[in-house]
């Protein structure tokens, strides 16, 4: 097959990874930097350009690696796509479903996957109401749309808390709160889910001075094996978000497993590296099983 890597650059590990896997396994892969690319509308069918190119029907399938800050373009780019047909293996629709984490919130409550106790708001007038919700602090203070652990605080008194919230509401920055689960001990698991099965786990510990536990930030990992009630709910939330490789995280609270995120994008560095699972490859195979079956 010919197979699309939407990416910025190859040097990117996990984009690497992929396109090795693809070569290995016989395929032709190209880079695709969304970025540069345009999409023609009117006078015929729409056309997507790479630069100058026309690759409107060069490929059978693409793979999405869409960074945070261009998600809008590139989920478009994604979309056109999609409307000629090319398999995918994350819908346009899912990639900005999940880069909002709220978005993100609101689905899972909705189709019943537990999540912890959450708040948004634009309203700086009862900030302290606000906290009182969530049970009091120390809450965590997110960006709606951080990523690698950035962009996440930990408020422990009221007091900082109301400072911090205070703060993004005056730079219009789109926050929520979550309450603090104080039994996760600063770690929580990392799912990998490819089609319908989770394919590879590990668990990710927070270094002594940080609560984060992001291998971006350091965190120590260590491959796990998941309960059938944690798979189950990866599973579930890679489908409701409309994605075909998704990675899940989760946190372990007295009342169960709870959702956090899900990353439309996932690092494969550190779940590889954890786990021996070439998750690179699994991708690969999920891609050969799909974009065939749409081609016929």
């Amino acid at each position: 097959m010919d197979i699309a890597l939407l990416s910025v650059s190859l040097t990117v590990h996990s984009t690497r990874r992929i396109a090795e896997e693809a070569q290995h396994a016989g395929h032709y892969v190209e880079l695709i930097d969304h970025t540069k690319c345009s999409v023609k509308l009117g006078e015929g069918p729409p056309k997507i350009f790479l630069g100058e190119e026309d690759v409107t029907h060069e490929f059978d399938a693409i793979i999405p690696r869409i960074g945070a800050k261009v998600t809008r373009h590139g989920a478009a780019i994604v979309k056109q796509f999609e409307m000629n047909n090319v398999f995918s293996t994350a819908r346009s629709l899912g990639i900005t479903r999940a880069r909002n984490k709220v978005r993100t919130m609101q689905i899972m409550s909705r189709k019943g996957v537990p999540v912890p106790p959450t708040l948004f708001s634009i309203n700086p007038d009862n900030i302290e109401a606000q906290i009182e919700l969530l049970g009091g602090p120390p809450v965590i203070i997110k960006l709606q749309e951080g990523t690698h652990g950035y962009g996440v605080i930990l408020a422990e008194s009221k007091k900082s808390a109301k400072s911090i919230i205070d703060t993004f509401y005056k730079m219009d920055t789109n926050i929520f709160l979550q309450q603090f689960i104080s039994e996760a001990n600063g770690e929580d698991i990392r799912l990998i889910v490819v089609g319908n099965r989770v394919v590879a786990s590990m668990k990710r510990k927070s270094k002594l001075d940080d609560f984060r536990s992001n291998v971006h930030q350091g965190a120590e990992t260590e491959a796990i094996t998941p309960t059938e009630k944690e798979k189950n709910m990866a599973v579930s939330a890679t489908k409701y978000l409309g994605l075909g490789v998704a990675g899940v995280d989760l946190i372990r609270s007295k009342k169960g497993p709870l959702l956090i995120e899900v990353n439309a994008s996932p690092g494969l560095r550190g779940i590889e590296a954890a786990t021996n699972v070439n998750v690179a490859k699994e991708i690969i195979n999920y891609v050969e099983r799909n974009a065939r079956r749409k081609k016929r």
